[in-house]
């Protein structure tokens, strides 16, 4: 079989099993109505959820920067890349999330992938969630270190994994807080007692509950009270924060060892200092505007409440992310184009990011949705759904 042969098959198997994606095009700014491949579409799949992804603060935050730090870093961290803005950045974070110290990443895979590596090993062991983000995962198998996945979020089995677990080497109990394709929530304070129990650190990812949880937005870790108990929190700054880049949270000694040890940070070209700058103003409107937070939590409860009153699968979302579980991948395809037909995209996400014969339409809430755009999308969604014989 030549190259070209091996490619067109697997993209024909793709095709046939309902799972080949394509890339579409958004011009214009990301909000709750976008121009999609040139039709104006009611946005319902973005992690945009306070809408700071095209807020004119953090606009002219990188416009303010850009003027005195230009646009690239030019260099890694470690090299010439690491200039003002990314150190006040990281004292913010640090601040505002309560730790000794914070390291930016230039994505959330990346710090996974670069933390977990590089503090553990073959001689440690790792408990994960069923259901973690891929990031996780393959910063697991990079690590070599032995790994047990528990079933989602449950505890008793977790527990009877840590007290089969050999007595050398580091144990680690790694989750996501807010579970990125089911909406819903881990329970941090059973973890953080389980590990103490068992003497296991604990590492989260904050990425889908940075911003909005937590009186303050820090996150899963305040929402539960449990901040100063987890020696690791990561988070994205691309989802709520409306920017790019990641962090991750903890001790001095912790941040001393990643700059020196996470390759995905040492051997990579800093994130622009203007992302940084922008970043930093997103971190200042979270932490007061709590308003916009309410109306989130609002928009998504009103609107998981109707899906649910409808019949629809939302598994146990508890946050803006809500899964309508369709099951096979054709039709979750053909639900969210019959929707885009009407003017809602909602994405179809398939196997291999959530397990076979679960393939779901994943809505999300954000905080400037309107009642009236939130009303016509559940319209259309409980005709499609009747029409397809899924309620």
């Amino acid at each position: 079989m030549t190259f070209d042969d091996f490619l067109k098959q697997s993209i024909k198997e793709s095709q046939d099993k309902g799972l080949k994606r394509s890339l579409r095009t958004v011009a214009g700014t990301q909000g709750p109505r976008i121009n999609l491949d040139g039709f104006e579409s009611l946005n319902f799949c973005s992690n945009n959820y306070l809408g700071l992804a095209n807020d004119s603060r953090l606009s002219q935050a990188a416009l303010e920067c850009l003027k005195k730090e230009g646009l690239g870093a030019g260099a890694s961290r470690l090299v010439c890349g690491n200039m003002t803005a990314h150190q006040e950045l990281e004292e913010k974070l640090a601040r505002f999330k309560g730790s000794q110290g914070c390291l930016l990443f230039s994505s959330g895979y990346m710090a996974n992938v670069g933390v977990i590596s590089s503090l553990f090993g073959r001689d440690d062991m790792i408990f994960c969630d069923r259901l973690n983000h891929a990031s996780i995962i393959d910063g697991i198998l990079l690590s070599q270190a032995q790994y047990k996945r528990y079933p989602h979020v449950d505890m008793d089995a977790l527990e009877r994994l840590l007290q089969e677990a050999p007595e050398t080497g580091k144990k680690c109990i790694i989750t996501d807080s807010v579970f990125s394709m089911d909406g819903d929530l881990a329970p941090l304070d059973k973890i953080v007692e389980l590990a103490k129990k068992y003497q296991a650190i604990v590492m989260i990812d904050e990425a889908h509950a940075f911003g909005v949880f937590g009186k303050h937005g820090k996150g899963l870790a305040e929402h539960f009270g449990v901040e100063k108990e987890i020696e690791i929190q990561m988070g994205t700054l691309s989802k709520a924060a409306g920017c790019f880049g990641a962090y991750v949270c903890g001790s001095r000694d912790l941040i001393t060892y990643l700059i020196n040890k996470a390759r995905s940070f040492i051997y990579t070209t800093a994130m622009p200092p203007s992302i940084a700058a922008a970043a930093a103003k997103a971190i200042d409107i979270i932490e007061n505007d709590h308003l916009t937070r309410e109306r989130l939590h609002e928009n998504a409860r009103y609107l998981r409440a109707q899906l649910k009153l409808m019949g629809f699968n939302t598994v146990i979302s508890e946050s803006p992310i809500i899964p309508l579980v369709i099951g096979e991948s054709h039709r979750a395809l053909e639900f969210s184009q019959r929707l885009l037909r009407k003017g809602i995209f909602v994405s179809a996400i398939r196997p291999p990011t959530v397990p076979e014969h679960t393939a779901r339409l994943r809505l999300t809430a954000m905080a400037a949705h309107t009642k009236d755009e939130i009303d016509f999308t559940l319209g259309q969604i409980q005709r499609i759904g009747k029409e397809l014989k899924i309620i």
